[in-house]
């Protein structure tokens, strides 16, 4: 019997287990990912690895474009099914291997397995709820998703912390090993009706057209995967790092333009400005997020506990930006909204170079970074809506796409570039050569902010590349952190 959707709530039947298992999966990929960055200093101190600090963060983010592409083109044509058990496969070896590790070589291992296993999950999820929720819905689990990282948010850093120095920090990894099971099994019944051989997602007995694969975008996003390794780890060979370095650079970015749309690359003014500047918004806030709890452990002597409270209250003013731009809806432009949170990013980690520089109180730092969640509150919410309204219905699911993975290569690569910086400066203030790296890409980051509208009378919308099928591969990575406005009318 077909449910009363205009009645029906998502933590009602039938839709309750599907819910709560979701909201599960996404709780715990939020988790981690909050706690893995309060304790690797503990874990690259413990493993003598800080040559591979940089590459145990940018790593996942690199292969997780990879699990997207991935997943997406699968979810087109065998539905979610075997996609959401494989990415969770995936993840939890990825997890069984981190928590084992012994080296510094074994744990980026196992982040890069949880990468690839984690962006393939978030991507298997959102077609998950396209399939089995009715648009009525759809706005009520994405934000049911958005609390799903506020909380872990709360308690991830603070958390992981308290198990980092009372027990070890392998249970960070290992301990979540244990949730995961049970989330994705309260998924599974929902997913009965689902036939494994329809992309649309039909029911069992109805045929849909079979969607071929995209091999030349998992291509080239297993390329950029790999360049982004490379960049990493040309730091490693003396002679010709410089060139590795800079050879790998420049394939990351080639091989990135058939994934994101016309003119990305350039600024062009609309929605590739919006891309670039998604992926310009994740290098500087997470290229120098990273490296924040590293220095106060490191040079301020902090608890991994209490310097992990500095990633709670910036993810907490993320969440208090958010709501707040949805709430001011078009009363704040959405081109100014992104110019403010642009500035914010800039001003934050100027104040953790400073603070670095200087060797100043690390209370300045810490307040400083309440700014930059702030300004990423603002920034990534309303990116996401732009981008929707600057595509037309045969590309929303390429742009969105190409915003995720713009995210994640940003991410990716300014990790990687940090990681060069901080073991060039080794001796002579590492942290601050970081800062001041991230602090370019900031700068960058506000020049590029006010192009993200559309010229007057004009629509960005026919620079976009056509996308066709690819919508699986969801809206954002990690929107789920933040798009409260992606449920709300502008």
């Amino acid at each position: 019997m077909t449910p009363d959707t205009s009645t029906a709530g998502i933590l009602r039947r039938p839709y309750l287990l599907a819910t709560v298992g979701t909201c599960a999966l996404v709780f715990l990929s939020a988790f981690e990912s909050l706690a893995v960055t309060t304790v690797m200093p503990v874990v690259s101190r413990d493993l003598n690895g800080a040559g591979l600090y940089a590459l145990a963060f940018a790593g996942p983010l690199a292969t997780g474009v990879m699990g997207m592409v991935g997943a997406g083109n699968w979810s087109d044509r065998r539905g979610p099914k075997a996609p959401l058990y494989a990415s969770v496969a995936m993840f939890v070896v990825g997890l069984l291997i981190a928590g084992t590790a012994g080296t510094m070589e074994m744990l980026v291992l196992g982040r890069l397995v949880q990468g690839l296993g984690g962006g393939a999950v978030t991507v298997a999820l959102y077609v998950l709820v396209a399939r089995i929720y009715p648009p009525v819905l759809h706005p009520k689990i994405f934000a049911a998703f958005a609390a799903s990282w506020v909380i872990p948010s709360l308690i991830g850093p603070f958390a992981a912390g308290v198990v980092a120095e009372l027990s070890s920090w392998h249970w960070v990894f290992l301990g979540v090993v244990g949730l995961v099971i049970p989330a994705l099994a309260m998924v599974v019944p929902a997913m009965r009706g689902l036939a494994s051989g329809s992309g649309s997602g039909a029911p069992s007995g109805v045929d849909a057209p079979t969607v071929p694969w995209a091999f030349g975008r998992m291509a080239w996003a297993a390329l950029a995967a790999v360049a982004v390794l490379g960049l990493n780890l040309s730091g490693g060979v003396p002679a010709f790092g410089a060139v590795i370095a800079a050879v790998a650079l420049v394939t990351a970015l080639v091989a990135v333009r058939p994934l994101v749309p016309r003119g990305t690359l350039t600024a062009h003014r609309g929605l590739p400005s919006v891309i670039l500047s998604r992926g310009l918004a994740s290098a500087a806030f997470f290229g120098a997020e990273v490296y924040l709890p590293y220095m106060l452990t490191e040079r301020y002597d902090f608890s991994p506990t209490f310097a992990g409270l500095t990633l709670t209250g910036s993810a907490l003013a993320w969440a208090g930006a958010s709501a707040v731009q949805g709430r001011l809806g078009s009363r704040l432009a959405d081109a100014l909204a992104v110019q403010i949170g642009a500035i914010l990013v800039l001003g934050a980690i100027v104040l953790a170079l400073v603070t670095a520089a200087l060797a100043l109180p690390a209370a300045i730092a810490i307040v400083g970074w309440l700014f930059a969640g702030f300004g990423m509150g603002l920034i990534y919410p309303r990116l996401s809506v732009m981008t929707l309204a600057l595509s037309s219905p045969d590309n929303q699911g390429f742009n969105s796409a190409a915003m995720s993975i713009s995210d994640s290569l940003g991410g990716a690569l300014a990790l990687a570039a940090t990681g060069l910086v901080f073991a060039a400066f080794t001796n002579v203030g590492p942290f601050a050569a970081v800062f001041a790296l991230t602090a370019v890409i900031g700068v960058v980051g506000v020049v590029v902010a006010p192009r993200v509208a559309a010229r007057s009378g004009g629509s960005a919308a026919p620079e976009a590349r056509s996308g066709g099928s690819a919508a699986p591969e969801a809206r954002g990575a990690r929107d789920g952190k933040a798009d409260f406005s992606l449920t709300q009318p502008k």
